[in-house]
């Protein structure tokens, strides 16, 4: 079964006031039974869409960032600061648990050990963790590189140390072998980093449902699957990939791909003399971003 949004109780307390962390939602998320649908999110807006259609959890993708905000691709010439600085934005826009692309760390074991308490502290409830070689890039795209297994090894053990020592933040280890090592060693890798203490693992851009089929069997732990329209990794149904072992199932690029076709049609349409056609009325837009909670916030401060 697939979940449904509910409220979730609170597991944590500072002082004399209870408290729900973005992580501590998230880890709540996990024990629940069902598959978890998580669309991508690239800017406040787009997060705050996700959280008002009623989904649980979103995802920040670095490719989406990079793309909307740089206008470039995900080649690994986005910054850990510009990455923080969006991701500061998301997270403040909504209440549910947000995951963060935190790509390879952005440098050696100390750098992603501060990448990790860098995310936890713009308020992700999870950050990504992978194994390419920097420049690092999107998973299914061409010239994609992985480090040997020990280095990846000792990046996942250095942001697992990081969680450990204070930041309330969950860990998803990340591995791109599949397309240049093999199944069997980006296998024994995800299995490695559920053994190290990552509380998810990634394996990403399978080819088959039998590939699908093999790592959801092999390897312990929640396991999320990548889905990406006319990526590399099979569109199944989500019951089926229930059924395989997989908790999560992200849409990373869907709101950044419809969002750039409609902007795309919007603009041939004026450039012609002619209106948008799919475009919301301009109430609906003011509530989109939020002007009736404003409203309603700022005639508590009204005088007259």
């Amino acid at each position: 079964m697939l979940t449904a949004r509910q409220e979730i109780p609170a597991l944590s307390t500072f002082g004399n006031e209870t408290m729900q962390t973005p992580a501590n939602k998230l880890r709540t998320l996990l024990t629940k039974p069902g598959l978890i649908i998580m669309p991508g999110c690239h800017d406040a807006i787009s997060t705050k869409l996700i959280e008002q259609a009623g989904f649980d959890t979103a995802f920040m993708s670095g490719f989406a960032v990079s793309g909307s905000r740089l206008g470039l691709p995900d080649t690994g010439l986005i910054s850990y600061a510009e990455m923080i600085d969006q991701g500061h934005n998301i997270c403040n826009a909504v209440n549910i648990p947000v995951f963060g692309d935190g790509d390879t760390g952005f440098g050696n074991a100390m750098n992603v050990k501060r990448t990790v308490q860098g995310y936890a502290q713009a308020g992700f409830a999870c950050i990504m963790i992978e194994d390419q070689v920097m420049p690092k890039r999107c998973g299914h795209t061409q010239g994609k590189r992985v480090v040997p297994r020990e280095e990846a090894l000792l990046r996942i053990q250095a942001a697992v140390n990081a969680r450990n020592e204070g930041p309330d933040i969950l860990i998803m280890a990340r591995t791109d072998a599949r397309a240049t090592e093999g199944l069997e060693e980006a296998i024994a890798r995800a299995q490695a980093f559920a053994e190290i203490g990552a509380d998810i693992s990634f394996l990403e851009a399978p080819e088959t449902e039998e590939e699908m089929q093999r790592y959801c069997g092999a390897v312990a732990g929640p396991k999320m699957v990548n889905l990406i329209e006319y990526g590399k990794t099979p569109l199944l149904p989500l019951d089926r990939l229930e059924a395989m072992g997989y908790k999560i199932a992200v849409y990373p690029l869907t709101l950044l791909n419809t969002s750039i076709k409609a902007m795309t049609t919007a603009l041939q349409q004026i450039k012609q003399g002619d209106t948008a056609e799919q475009i919301l009325d301009f109430e609906a837009l003011k509530a989109a971003v939020g002007f009736p909670q404003y409203y309603a916030e700022e005639s508590r401060y009204n005088s007259d």
